[in-house]
């Protein structure tokens, strides 16, 4: 036989240490990911860890020493799976931005938005989903100060204002909380009518049947009403 018919290339020291690194680097890309698909994902925590989480975000965003600075991070392996540990049904106002508030990362919370944060079918349906097939363990009804779809239906109660378009179908869903604030006669309508709206759509999504009452009966699921202080930024419990 030849000694051209049978030919290996010469690899160089150079090329021989690339090769390796390439190599090593490869497994270690391999077992970074079996790892990442064997641990559990961040929503698999009980529903009062989940509070807790909540909760120690918003003392660092109210103190302005907020962890969350970097919302590039972990964009990539978000485009194949989310995790959120925390739903909140947030009013729409635009003063109030549950993720930073809570001093969250994108993917961390399932956020539905309305003005007035009231439950309707489309957010109920919506928290459904995030609590059923995302496995989230914990939804929170979060009003704020100063809620202007509050303050809109306690005009149309008391001065029988006529609005616009389809806000009246707005006002329809918060009137029932206004009336039965009113009750009380408290000193603060206002504030007093947000809290109660906030409870009656706590109530509403504990027994909302068939799918969140039974996460809740099976102690998986916990609904928690808070309200977020314009003024400072630190939400308190209902």
């Amino acid at each position: 036989m030849c000694n051209d018919c049978f030919h290996m290339p010469r690899l160089s020291r150079r090329s021989l240490l690339w090769g390796g690194a390439a190599f090593a680097s490869a497994a270690a890309l391999s077992l970074r990911d079996v790892s990442a698909q064997s641990a559990a994902p961040q929503n698999a925590i009980s529903p009062d860890e989940a509070l807790k989480r909540l909760m120690d975000g918003n003392a660092r965003y109210a103190a302005n020493t907020s962890a969350n600075k970097d919302y590039s991070a972990g964009r990539a392996a978000r485009t194949t799976a989310q995790y959120p540990f925390a739903a909140i049904l947030s009013c729409a106002d635009s003063r109030v931005a549950p993720e930073l508030a809570f001093d969250q990362a994108p993917g961390d919370l399932f956020v539905v938005r309305v003005a007035g944060n009231f439950v309707n079918d489309d957010g109920l349906a919506s928290l459904e989903y995030t609590v059923k097939f995302l496995n989230t363990p914990l939804v929170m009804v979060l009003g704020h100060t100063n809620c202007g779809a509050v303050d809109a239906a306690i005009k149309v109660l008391k001065d029988k204002v006529t609005l616009p378009g389809h806000l009246p179908q707005l006002i329809h869903e918060i009137k029932p909380a206004v009336e039965a604030a009113k009750k009380n006669k408290p000193d603060d309508l206002l504030a007093a009518a947000i809290t109660e709206n906030i409870r009656r759509g706590v109530r509403r999504l504990e027994t909302a049947r068939p799918i969140l009452s039974n996460f809740v009966q099976s102690g998986k699921l916990k609904v928690v009403g808070a309200t977020y202080d314009l003024a400072t930024g630190k939400i308190s419990p209902v």
